[in-house]
């Protein structure tokens, strides 16, 4: 089942278009990476899948229903998921503060999604009640990434997960990605720099270049031959 649907579309700024024409499909349960350069429209693409910018021109449908023009609030409610380059949390608040104001989370579902993230992430359990900005970065990231996915997100978009953190920690929170793919059915679109191990988890990659879709290709296949990503990048 397609969750994601967009096509033709136009998403920029005060009505430039960084993104122009832009056609991507994500079905449920499937990862695909967002890559190229920057500057490319990677973020301003999720920003409008998440109903942070308007769009100019085309569409965007999540589960069959457009979300072009919708206030952010309501396109999170609608089950989409959006993980921020900058995280976005609350420093004043405690992990479980931060967590129990994912949109669209219900009372009853608290205690239940409390559980999950820490299932997720082992490390945030004695991190519950400590305040969000006295975390490390890599904490910061997992709380981050827990707080959207403990609401069974129908699609989930994460924009530079590794940014700023040691690989080794990088290497221990890609994997989190498919597996809410895989156990959630969740479709996911992934924006990452380091592009192989954004190959590794993904089914797909699609590279952006000036806005424009220049590559579309299965991920294992590019993985084994990295010269057509290359070639994208270099234009």
């Amino acid at each position: 089942m397609t969750v994601l649907s967009i096509h033709g579309l136009d998403a920029g700024y005060n009505g430039v278009p960084v993104v122009r024409g832009l056609d991507l499909e994500v079905a449920a349960g499937e990862v695909v990476a967002l890559l190229g350069p920057n500057g490319a429209g990677k973020t301003t693409t999720l920003r409008t899948i998440s109903g942070l910018l308007p769009v100019i021109q085309g569409s965007v449908d999540v589960a069959g229903e457009p979300t072009d023009s919708r206030r952010p609030y309501k396109v999170a409610r609608r089950g989409v998921a959006h993980v921020a380059e900058d995280r976005s949390l609350f420093p004043g608040l405690t992990v479980k503060e931060n967590l129990r104001l994912s949109p669209g989370l219900k009372r009853r579902d608290r205690a239940a999604a409390y559980d999950r993230a820490v299932d997720v992430f082992p490390a945030l359990g004695p991190l519950l009640n400590r305040r969000a900005g006295l975390l490390s970065g890599g904490e910061q990231q997992m709380l981050a990434v827990a707080r959207g996915i403990i609401t069974n997100p129908q699609l989930l978009l994460v924009d530079e997960m590794s940014l700023g953190l040691a690989p080794v920690i990088v290497e221990e929170m890609l994997p989190v990605v498919r597996r809410v793919a895989d156990e959630l059915n969740t479709a996911v679109v992934v924006v990452e720099q380091h592009i192989h191990l954004a190959l590794e988890l993904a089914d797909r990659a699609v590279v952006l270049a000036n806005g424009s879709v220049v590559l579309d290709g299965d991920a294992a296949a590019l993985r084994d031959d990295p010269s057509q990503i290359e070639a994208s990048y270099l234009g």
